[in-house]
């Protein structure tokens, strides 16, 4: 089932169609439910395999390009304030013409960012696309980017940085850095940013010290990817608002009893592929009415996590269970008292069908899909 989005971009329309679908990180499995707000469809489609989020055309369907655009450019007439400089082996920014507020770079042979580039668009530039270029901080001039004041989305995916370029934009709601070299995020750069509802820092070198506090008081802050980084827990300092939480691939060995009661309307949770032991989670910490999906396959559990009634989807397949821990499920069963449990995985572990409780069946009543093997 197809699902499709019409979304407005400056000054068009774009249609964002994608599956009905969330599909697990190992791509074994899938879960097919329905999307409970058009948010959710939206991020979900550019977490899970989207990175090419910014629609364009090719140039040369745009016909003529305006005269006010920069030479080793194109700016089309039909859309003036839009200026692409995309796959054209640039090795520098161009100085940017006024009245351009959309501006894409992706896919060049960049190395820096001059002084000066911007100076004409310093509070009209909306959306910045630098992904797939060669560019290193030392290389960004001072007074550029930390200028740009108006910026609604920066793209700087796929290049050298070592630190956080973050523009003092407020009306800032969407931030990729993704596939850089990451090890440092200046404190207090979102602060104050009451717009952004989205980060995407995959694929870098953060810390959980890095990120402590970053995100505190971002109260329209929905989704955070910090898969394949360098995290041993959750970073403090995590918005309310948050409703999407991937952590993949990291080092993650414990989650305290804290960790989640801060985040009342958290949906999905995944933390595949970390270190996480028994040990390490504290009681209940799982046990949570918010969450939707809960994703702790590839690490090191021996037991089932105690979870809340409500948890619809949960993924465990490549641990060391070795007992079915129908407690940590339901409580108790009854005729309001069940789980609502849709898709359990447990394969990969050291429990099969015949470890299922024979008294199963009442608390598990709306699972259509337990695999063991």
């Amino acid at each position: 089932m197809y699902l499709t989005v019409q979304i407005e971009q400056g000054s068009k329309f774009v249609l964002c169609r994608f599956l009905n679908q969330i599909t697990t990180p190992d791509n074994s499995s899938t879960a097919m439910f329905p999307l409970r707000v058009p948010i959710f469809a939206v991020l979900v489609c550019l977490t899970v395999g989207q990175n090419e989020d910014y629609d364009y055309q090719p140039a040369s369907q745009y016909g003529h390009s305006s005269a006010n655009c920069a030479q080793e450019c194109h700016c089309p007439i039909n859309f003036p304030t839009a200026m692409y400089c995309d796959s054209r082996n640039l090795k520098f920014v161009p100085i940017v013409p006024s009245g351009i507020k959309y501006l894409y770079l992706q896919n060049n042979l960049i190395e820096e960012i001059k002084a000066g580039v911007f100076d004409n668009v310093t509070a009209d530039l909306r959306w910045l696309v630098l992904d797939h270029n060669q560019i290193t901080n030392e290389k960004v001039a001072k007074g550029t980017i930390d200028k740009l004041t108006g910026l609604h989305k920066i793209f700087f995916s796929f290049n050298k940085l070592t630190e956080a370029v973050i523009p003092p934009s407020k009306s800032l709601d969407e931030l990729k850095m993704m596939d850089n070299q990451l090890s440092k995020f200046p404190a207090g750069s979102l602060a104050g940013m009451q717009n952004l509802t989205s980060v995407h820092l995959q694929n870098n070198e953060l810390t959980s010290k890095a990120l402590n506090g970053v995100f505190k008081g971002l109260n329209k802050l929905v989704a955070i990817d910090l898969t394949k980084n360098k995290l041993k827990k959750l970073p403090s300092g995590l918005p309310s608002s948050l409703e999407i939480f991937y952590g993949d691939h990291n080092e993650i060995s414990s989650i305290a009893a804290g960790d989640l009661k801060q985040l009342p309307k958290l949906a999905y949770l995944r933390l595949a592929y970390n270190q996480m032991t028994d040990a390490g989670i504290q009681a209940g910490v799982f046990n949570v009415t918010s969450l939707i999906e809960l994703d702790l396959s590839h690490n090191k559990l021996q037991s089932i996590p105690e979870i809340n009634e409500q948890l619809e989807h949960l993924y465990l397949q490549v641990n060391q269970i070795n007992k079915f821990n129908l407690e940590n499920i339901c409580k108790f069963s009854g005729p309001l008292n069940y789980s609502r449990l849709k898709h359990l995985r447990l394969d990969g572990n050291n429990i099969t069908y015949l470890d299922l409780p024979h008294d199963s069946s009442n608390c598990l009543r709306q699972a259509f899909d337990i695999i063991f093997e």
